[in-house]
């Protein structure tokens, strides 16, 4: 038996958040979607997009890729899944559900496909499809007997921090039932190796506090839960941390933040607030950056994507930045702000920034930044981290910026070359 995740068309609509990492590595509530499934124990298969194939064939050894030699060509997945599927603990239980049946299906959300049940596919039919696509196969598919299970799609950025919001407290207790934290005082949980500087404030009352191995809280700090804090991570003295905050790996986060995703190796060291936002990996917040959630009328967020404004239904909603993006001292970022990859900012953010741009546009400035510019600066960043810089790292920046070259198209005239 075996589970394959497949990215469909629309995984685009998640970008930036998508435009460097597969969708079943987006962080929710702690987990991402390969964390939950390998909980399973079942064999996992990915269709990707084709210029992620080497990352992932790289960051996750156990995983394999459709089109894998290894894979028996006259067999096929027993599930398989929509890579954009919330990575919640319901998600993992109703997969369990279905691999203890026999039922073959389609789930549906709304008019998505979520999950199929026994398809009659084999590992040789997925492999013949052009660039690894399974998008012929899934439109075959819409004939097979609809499956009710309540499977639930993110299909875009604001849907993350949504998700965020309504699963970190059965995420977090998912964890501390896993019986690998000791608690520390009421309501905190430890990893080993996790350490609490002195005079820390902690507020468990509307949620549980989980600090992983190896990562450390500074003095004079407050931890509000649900809070997860994750290995390697560090708080810095005087931080505020709150109120549904999900930090990856090798984390470093001072000030305010409410409410949001932080991706691995992302810093926002300094003071300056963040809030129901979604932050990417390898970003760096310069000293003072805050970004607003609220706006002034207090009515909902609408957000301004490629293909037209979407409802959010969000009084707050904060700022998307893709991977690698930077701003300078004393950014400020306007509410419901897109930010694409790779891109540097300074002063007040007050449109959507495609990536690989230098962004001013408060001084009049814009203009494009070379995937070479990216590539010095990836390769120190990784040094200061002890991360060693790939050729599949250095050929990613390449492909995103070639792959988002209508973002910087959009701008017209509004950006210099």
């Amino acid at each position: 038996m075996s589970i394959l995740i497949f990215e469909d068309s629309v995984v685009s609509q998640l970008a930036p958040i998508t435009t460097a990492r597969a969708a079943c590595c987006i962080t929710v509530g702690s987990y991402h979607l390969l964390d939950l499934l390998k909980l399973s124990e079942q064999p996992l298969v990915a269709s990707a997009r084709p210029f992620l194939r080497p990352l992932l064939a790289m960051d996750f050894a156990d995983l394999q890729l459709v089109g894998d030699e290894r894979l028996p060509p006259d067999r096929g997945p027993q599930l398989v899944l929509n890579a954009r599927l919330v990575p919640s603990i319901k998600s993992l239980e109703i997969v369990r559900q279905i691999l203890d049946s026999d039922q073959s299906g389609i789930v549906w959300d709304g008019d998505q496909v979520a999950a199929i049940a026994l398809p009659n596919w084999t590992w040789e039919s997925l492999g013949a499809n052009p660039g690894g696509s399974i998008e012929p196969l899934l439109l075959a598919a819409h004939e097979m007997p609809s499956l009710d299970y309540p499977l639930k799609l993110m299909s875009f950025p604001h849907e993350v921090i949504a998700a965020n919001l309504e699963v970190i407290q059965d995420s977090l207790r998912h964890r501390i039932d896993s019986g690998r934290y000791k608690q520390h005082a009421d309501g905190v949980f430890m990893a080993p190796g996790a350490r609490l500087g002195e005079f820390v404030i902690t507020e468990s009352a509307e949620g549980p506090i989980l600090i992983d191995e190896d990562a450390s809280v500074g003095p004079y700090t407050l931890l509000q839960g649900p809070i997860y804090i994750g290995p390697k991570s560090r708080i810095l003295e005087h931080a505020a941390i709150k109120d549904a905050v999900s930090l990856s790996h090798t984390t470093k986060i001072g000030g305010e933040v409410e409410a949001s995703v932080v991706e691995p190796y992302t810093n926002k060291q300094h003071h300056g607030f963040l809030g129901h936002s979604y932050l990417g990996s390898w970003i760096n917040l310069g000293a003072g950056t805050c970004n607003s959630d609220l706006k002034n009328t207090y009515g909902t967020v609408n957000m301004e994507y490629p293909n037209g404004k979407a409802a959010t239904g969000m009084q707050f909603l904060g700022c998307v930045m893709g991977d690698y993006s930077k701003t300078a001292i004393n950014t400020g970022i306007f509410t419901g702000k897109v930010i694409g990859v790779c891109s540097m900012m300074y002063g007040f953010v007050t449109s959507n920034v495609p990536s690989f741009v230098n962004y001013a546009r408060l001084f009049g400035q814009m203009t494009t930044l070379p995937p070479e510019v990216m590539i010095a600066t990836q390769q120190r960043m990784f040094s200061r981290r002890k991360v060693e810089q790939r050729p599949c790292d250095m050929q990613l920046l390449h492909d995103m910026f070639r792959l988002t070259q209508r973002e910087r198209d959009l701008f017209g005239d509004a950006l210099g070359f």
